[in-house]
């Protein structure tokens, strides 16, 4: 089976350097094989499947609404769910074996909660600006996001290690007998 890594980012304008990183993420995740997931719109993930097509790569973007234009051009496989931004985003955590943050907004930092409570391993790219910048400073213990500790956040400062530490995180799975970090545990 293939691995599906998610990359989450913000959309819109982002700045060269983050393009530039999304772009080698994009490219890495693609050199191993692995299938890319995104919300197949801009910013960060128009930058992440750019990379992965240049390198042959399987993207898929999981897109809200039911628009099929909202696909960016390096979307080999859009899946239109027909549902809103928050919606469509717990489809994308849920179908990933492991997820990379780079920058983010709102968005990307709901996606980092949804994947945090359902135990999905997230690496976040420091010095990516937005979310990515903030979590490490205000994370409970520097690296999960309440006293339960589901599940630990890892951070990475390059486009490999990044890409490294999601398929260790594949191959060392969450422990099952820990809490399920859902609300109310």
């Amino acid at each position: 089976m293939m691995e599906r890594i998610a990359v989450i980012g913000q959309s819109g304008l982002i700045p060269e350097h983050v393009r530039l990183l999304a772009e080698e993420i994009g490219s890495e995740i693609a050199k191993r094989g692995a299938v890319l997931l995104t919300g197949g719109g801009s910013g960060v993930m128009e930058a992440v499947s750019r990379g992965a097509k240049q390198a042959n790569g399987l993207v898929v973007g999981i897109l809200a609404g039911d628009d099929k234009q909202a696909a960016n051009e390096f979307i080999d496989i859009p899946i239109n769910t027909g549902l809103g931004f928050d919606y469509r985003s717990v489809l994308l955590v849920h179908s990933a074996d492991a997820i990379i943050m780079i920058g983010g907004g709102n968005g990307t930092l709901g996606e980092l909660s949804a994947a945090y409570m359902n135990k999905k391993r997230v690496i976040i790219v420091e010095n990516s600006g937005g979310w990515s910048n903030t979590v490490k400073h205000i994370a409970f213990e520097g690296c999960y996001l309440d006293e339960r500790r589901t599940v630990e956040i890892q951070f990475a400062k390059t486009a490999k290690s990044a890409v490294d530490l999601a398929f260790q995180s594949i191959y060392n799975p969450v422990d099952p007998d820990k809490n399920t970090g859902l609300i109310g545990d």
